[in-house]
């Protein structure tokens, strides 16, 4: 992917092991602690993160996303549903474009290894562009819930019905 904002290149590709290192100190600068670097290495050792992909620019990971496994029955019929969490950019880096890219490529990159449904706990006027809806979220139990509680569908019909139900990986440390 070419460069988002101001003339610079940044690549975006599959996350690979010998990234871990830098993936956790950029998570541990963008949130200011070590909470989401724990929950990547938790998901990764339940094998349940599906969709990672990092931004790289000038040799340097500047940005982080990772989609990981979950839970969802409608009508008691199982969902294959990801969960879009921790996504970062680095500070200095923010609001340049590379987030979207994250976010456009993992949505991708998620519809054509045939998951159904994301859902994602972040800031209601961002995930919107990418067809999240809070709405669409509201219909399912889990332990989220107002505006910042959102759903996508990468199957249309894929969340219908009138009994939802998201179950958090153990890793997250909430209970539904």
């Amino acid at each position: 992917m070419a460069g988002p904002g101001s003339g610079h290149h940044v690549v975006i590709r599959e996350r690979e092991p010998a990234d871990d290192g830098a993936i956790r100190r950029l998570n541990d600068l963008a949130f200011g602690g070590p909470f989401e670097g724990r929950l990547i290495e938790e998901l990764r050792e339940a094998f349940i993160d599906a969709v990672e992909l990092v931004a790289i620019e000038d040799g340097t990971i500047v940005g982080h996303i990772l989609f990981s496994a979950l839970t969802t029955l409608v009508d008691d019929d199982a969902v294959p549903t990801l969960s879009l969490a921790p996504m970062c950019v680095h500070p200095g880096r923010q609001r340049s474009g590379i987030g979207t890219a994250l976010v456009e490529v993992g949505l991708e990159l998620a519809r054509h290894r045939e998951w159904q449904a994301v859902v994602v706990l972040g800031h209601p006027d961002y995930y919107p562009r990418f067809g999240f809806s809070a709405e669409l979220a509201s219909g399912l139990d889990s332990p989220f819930d107002g505006d910042s509680f959102m759903a996508l569908e990468l199957v249309p019909g894929a969340l219908d019905g009138e009994d939802g139900l998201v179950v958090y990986p153990a890793a997250f440390g909430l209970v539904s």
